[in-house]
């Protein structure tokens, strides 16, 4: 938001500086970023007339000239160019003059002739060329005939206006307009603002509500949507005056119709379009959804199909504009045109954003709408464009505004006492001075000396609580009056809690084995869980949907932290990095209820993955990629610096998993670690081309398991004896059940079993396979016998033949 001085001063009087009314509008916290002055190298440049011209003695393309620049006497300066004559009245700079282009005058011989200044071209100047002729583009700069000598030439050239620029920050939509900062002013100088009467003579005898019919759809999206009619519309430049305002705005100007619009929408804050009546089909308006699909051919010339979730100005055929960003080409305002509809409305701040981002499309209008527009200003507006174009003998204007309004602003009332203002900012302000400094701020202020209700105007869409009126208040009397204190209170030592350093021990467990911890953002997009393939029926699709994502491509809050994972592979694999460990711990959501009424359960997950060489590129290194083992060691790895002990492994299912090349981790009947292959056709959705394998854990669940107290015991005394048992069982039997059933039956001595050896193939019938266990045997107290460890062994294999139908291998 930039605007110039000027504009400010049509509507009130001050005698800061531009730089002190800076510096005054960022204390009351409407932050200046630039201070932009138009005459800058312009101090010592005047107006001057070349009183005599003749040769330089000395060159053939020099001239000698004679300038009255006001002073009692002239000033003499050597000149190459051509266009000057005797009479003319030019720019000069005099000496110590430093222009625009950089260029520093000082006194100088040109072949043996002194020279004191130099006739400034429109260049040197830094004018603007797009308002000049060719013939005022080249050569020294010409003006009338008429213009006084001796005066500074900012004056003459336009040049004398100074503009701030804004960097506003969301919730000030109210400063985006002349009219919200004149009230800024008005506030902080204590001076009466001279606002424009706004009134529109409606000369033309046809009813604009005969005319055009306005009607709106998507109520959520449109609040209000007004329009008014024109007739005997009369295309044309814009006066001289407005067109510098709309510069000092950073607006160009086009021609009067539109130039009317961007004055009234820089002037009131209120973004207005036009259509050419003609070519609106049917002669009506809508403010409605946009049907998937659906072409947008707007005034850049630029064609877009719709996604079906933006707002559009519809005619009877078709979308005759993207509402709020931009208008549509062929409803254009053309020098042909001869009646107009004027349109003005408020729309849904988010949804113009998630539109103009989507569209790459951000402009003005758009940029207000975003923050709010004052929805009781659309028929004023209105009115003020009217005027404009009527006081320009530009239009007629017909009877009456057609306005669709279903559900009108309900005023906004905030109650206060001074204590309450006074204790939130440590102050002694008055009641009385509060309710002056809100009445001049256009809040309707009621109250008996100590409490206070505040009507707020429908311009301020931030103001709803009493810190809302207490900032406003605090700006206002001025931060600079409000003593500085010291905080205090009872200093405490921060530490971080169990579970936060249960998840750092993770991280450095996980990176010491090789691994690298990946952030990601906390959202998603729909298309993740066809991608995974999640049932539809899972709970993981039930994911929140954020009301102004940031982009579009991340609109839910993520339900688990694979889609994360496996987009960061998939990015790995098209920079050619394909060898990649990531794992990362964070935080998933999962709503109670859709749409959300109350907090989601937040739950804090562990994810991994693993894909590409075992051992990184080396003349002495392999070239193997990793399998599933590699990442069921590290899993095991894990819980063992973890203390979580005793549980089993079983094959499982999951749904972004290969079946049969998925396993989960139990303690008891609770599954602590899921992992294993992915799918080959998620790998396929995703691009890429090798095997991964990943895990998933619960932090808590981990947690819950992990050993809180340890003993420690001494070294055996006495060594152990250990038995091989290979057998033959079925091949669906798992070896894992096996060894729960030798642990079972091996007796007291019985210390550890393990599996060595799975072979399938010659000598082993068919549906059969070898499994080959290795079992420790130790005693405590002595050295056990040959015979004990028998005894035990035969124990072990009668249960495994019972129960698994084992036989014996020689």
């Amino acid at each position: 938001m930039q605007v110039s001085v000027k504009w400010l001063k049509d509507y009130i009087d001050f005698d800061w500086s531009a730089e002190e009314l800076a510096d005054r509008f960022t204390m009351a916290g409407v932050p200046v970023e630039h201070v932009i002055r138009a005459d800058e190298g312009l101090e010592k440049v005047v107006t001057g007339r070349i009183g005599k011209l003749t040769p330089h003695p000395d060159s053939d393309h020099l001239q000698v000239c004679s300038m009255d620049v006001g002073k009692d006497e002239p000033v003499q300066i050597v000149t190459g160019a051509q266009n000057v004559a005797e009479g003319q009245v030019v720019p000069v700079a005099l000496v110590g003059a430093h222009l625009p282009n950089g260029q520093k005058i000082s006194k100088g011989k040109l072949r043996g002739v002194p020279s004191n200044g130099m006739l400034c071209s429109a260049g040197e100047l830094k004018m603007d060329f797009t308002k000049l002729t060719e013939e005022e583009k080249d050569g020294i700069y010409i003006l009338p005939a008429d213009t006084p000598v001796g005066v500074p030439a900012k004056d003459v050239l336009g040049m004398d206006d100074v503009i701030l620029e804004f960097e506003l920050t969301a919730n000030r939509g109210d400063c985006f307009s002349v009219f919200g900062l004149v009230r800024e002013i008005a506030v902080l100088s204590g001076k009466e603002p001279k606002w424009p009467e706004i009134s529109v003579k409606e000369d033309d005898g046809a009813k604009a509500e005969d005319l055009v019919r306005i009607g709106i759809e998507a109520e959520d999206l449109c609040d209000r949507f007004s329009a008014r009619v024109i007739r005997n519309v009369k295309i044309g430049p814009s006066p001289e005056w407005m067109q510098q305002r709309l510069e000092g705005a950073g607006i160009r100007a086009i021609n009067n119709v539109v130039d009317v619009t961007n004055f009234v929408m820089v002037e009131l804050g209120q973004p207005m379009h036009a259509y050419d009546y003609d070519h609106v089909a049917g002669h009506s308006l809508t403010a409605r959804r946009a049907r998937a699909g659906e072409n947008l051919h707007t005034l850049d010339d630029s064609s877009r199909l719709a996604k079906g979730d933006e707002l559009v100005i519809a005619d009877a055929e078709k979308a005759a504009g993207l509402a709020g960003v931009m208008g549509g080409l062929e409803s254009e305002v053309v020098d042909t045109t001869t009646s107009i509809i004027l349109e003005a409305a408020s729309f849904n701040g988010p949804s113009i954003r998630r539109t103009s981002r989507a569209c790459g499309l951000h402009t003005e209008a758009s940029g207000r709408f975003e923050r709010g527009v004052d929805v009781e200003n659309t028929k004023r507006a209105l009115d003020r464009a009217a005027q404009l174009l009527q006081e320009m003998g530009a239009c007629t204007v017909t009877q009456g505004i057609v306005d669709a309004y279903p559900h009108p602003r309900q005023s906004v009332t905030v109650s206060f006492t001074a204590d309450q203002i006074n204790r939130r900012l440590g102050t002694e302000i008055s009641g009385e001075r509060m309710a002056e400094i809100l009445g001049r701020l256009g809040f309707e202020v009621s109250g008996d000396g100590s409490s206070y209700q505040a009507k707020v105007p429908s311009w301020r869409n931030d103001v709803s609580l009493m810190d809302d009126i207490s900032e406003e208040i605090a700006r206002i009397h001025g931060f600079e009056n409000i003593a500085s204190t010291m905080p205090w209170g009872s200093v405490v030592q921060g530490y971080q809690s169990p579970r936060q350093n249960f998840m750092d021990e993770i991280r450095g467990i996980l990176v010491s084995l090789g691994m690298c911890e990946e952030l990601s953002f906390g959202f998603t997009h729909p298309d993740m869980f066809d991608k995974m393939r999640v049932p539809e029926d899972s709970e993981l699709r039930k994911a929140i949907e954020i009301m102004n994502p940031l982009t579009d491509e991340y609109p839910l809050v993520r339900t688990t932290l694979l889609s994360g994972i496996m987009e960061n592979v998939a990015r790995n694999f098209s920079r050619k990095n394909e060898d990649v460990r990531l794992f990362e711990i964070a935080p998933v959501f999962y709503p109670k209820a859709l749409p959300v009424t109350e907090q989601p359960e937040e739950v804090m997950k562990l994810a991994g993955i693993m894909t590409g060489r075992r051992n990184a590129i080396g003349w002495n290194q392999g070239n193997e990629a990793v399998d599933f083992y590699d990442l069921k060691g590290v899993v095991e790895e894990l819980f063992r610096r973890l203390a979580i002990s005793k549980y089993t492994v079983e094959a499982g299912e999951h749904y972004m998993l290969h079946p049969g090349k998925t396993a989960v981790f139990k303690k008891g009947k609770e599954i602590i670690a899921t992992m294993g292959e992915v799918h080959p056709a998620v790998a396929d959705a995703f691009g890429i081309k090798q095997k991964m394998y990943v895990f998933e854990m619960d932090i808590e669940t981990l947690m819950k398991y992990t050993a809180k107290n340890f003993h420690f015991e001494p070294l055996p005394k006495y060594p152990a004896i250990s038995r091989d048992l290979a057998m033959l069982v079925d091949e669906e039997v798992n070896a894992g059940d096996v060894g729960q059933v030798i642990a079972k039956n091996g007796g007291k001595h019985f210390k550890d079993v393990a599996l060595f050896d799975v072979y399938t193939g010659k000598q082993i019938a068919d549906g059969k396979k070898s499994l080959a266990f290795t079992m420790q045997f130790q005693s405590k107290d002595k050295t056990l016998t040959d015979a004990e460890a028998d005894e035990a062994f035969q124990s072990i294999l009668k249960a495994v033949e019972k129960n698994f139908r084992a036989e014996l291998r020689a």
